[in-house]
């Protein structure tokens, strides 16, 4: 997720003189200032996300389906987007930020970083709001259901991550993952609204997001340090041991749905295993992950958290370092 202002610095007693990312939130919150973003007529012709963003469209045996399956991809891309989004924000997001806000999280914050909680829990829940609000309009405009699991695979492979630990990590393997997933760098974030083939609607929902997930990624950055803080040298160890599985699972393509995806617009079973093994090879998918965690890595080392020969042999394991994996 974009990056937001520069928190302040810990001082020399390891305390921070916290300066709130949130200043002028009541001012410029998407809940508080953006209307609702409707779909209009100027929509008809356009596309519901960017193609430079949906690996699958630029492959041989996509591009020979039928040309209303080039758009019926785009949006269900989208519809995954939203879900995803509308998931992580009220399932994982929001039950860990009421933590902080309340102080059940075992963590020492000051007093103005537990209320800053507070306006973080009413962004996310907006953002799955016009989430869901948006897939129905498009739903409604296009005809095109979404085609989605139950439960999103970030959310299966948090789940399985958690349930390999033993029951005192499991808490911490959340708070990781919400800092983790609050400080990587969404090139949907970044690029969609400046993409003008893209629907205006959908342009300026995300455009709203990326604006409060600026100031998200600079709590969450001051947060981080606070929580490092707060474990002892064992504790450490073992967060930095689980960083690199949760980035993993944060930004894994999600292969069975879109396996499931291919079949459904005609392509048999070896075609759609030609076409994710093409499209989301190995060394593609930890450019990419490597790409969009490059800051949230950098955080971890500036904690000195990559200086046991362990950790950092973790995080070369799943791509997150340059040079040899």
């Amino acid at each position: 997720m974009p990056a937001g202002p520069e928190p302040a610095e810990p001082g020399e007693s390891g305390t921070e003189n916290y300066r709130s990312p949130f200043r002028t939130w009541d001012e410029r919150a998407a809940v508080r200032q953006y209307p609702r973003r409707l779909l209009g007529p100027e929509d008809e012709t356009a596309v519901y996300f960017s193609p430079d963003l949906v690996p699958l469209t630029r492959h041989a045996l996509v591009r020979e389906l039928r040309p209303e399956l080039f758009d019926r991809i785009l949006t269900q891309h989208l519809y995954r987007y939203l879900d995803f989004t509308t998931k992580l924000e009220t399932l994982v997001v929001n039950s860990t930020v009421l933590g902080i806000a309340s102080g059940s999280v075992g963590i020492a914050l000051p007093e103005e970083m537990r209320f800053d909680a507070y306006k973080i829990y009413c962004d996310e829940a907006y953002h799955a709001l016009f989430s869901m609000d948006l897939m129905r309009q498009v739903e409604s405009r296009t005809g095109i259901r979404p085609l989605l699991t139950i439960e999103p695979y970030f959310l299966r492979r948090l789940r399985q991550i958690q349930e390999a630990l033993p029951s005192n990590q499991r808490p911490l393997a959340e708070l990781l993952f919400v800092t983790i997933s609050e400080t990587l760098i969404s090139a949907t974030l970044a690029d969609i609204p400046a993409d003008s083939t893209v629907a205006p609607a959908v342009r300026d929902a995300i455009r709203d997001h990326a604006a409060d997930e600026g100031r998200h990624h600079a709590y969450f950055v001051v947060f981080l340090r606070h929580l490092w803080g707060s474990l002892d040298r064992t504790g450490r160890r073992e967060a930095a041991l689980l960083a690199p599985r949760l980035i993993n699972a944060f930004l894994s393509p999600d292969t069975d749905a879109i396996r499931s995806e291919l079949v459904s617009y005609g392509l048999d079973r070896d075609d759609a295993e030609q076409v994710l093994a093409e499209v989301y090879d190995e060394q593609t998918v930890l450019a990419h992950t490597r790409a969009t965690a490059v800051r949230t890595v950098q955080y971890f080392a500036a904690l000195d958290a990559l200086e046991l020969p362990s950790v950092e042999a973790e995080f070369h394991q799943y791509g997150l370092l340059p040079g040899r994996r």
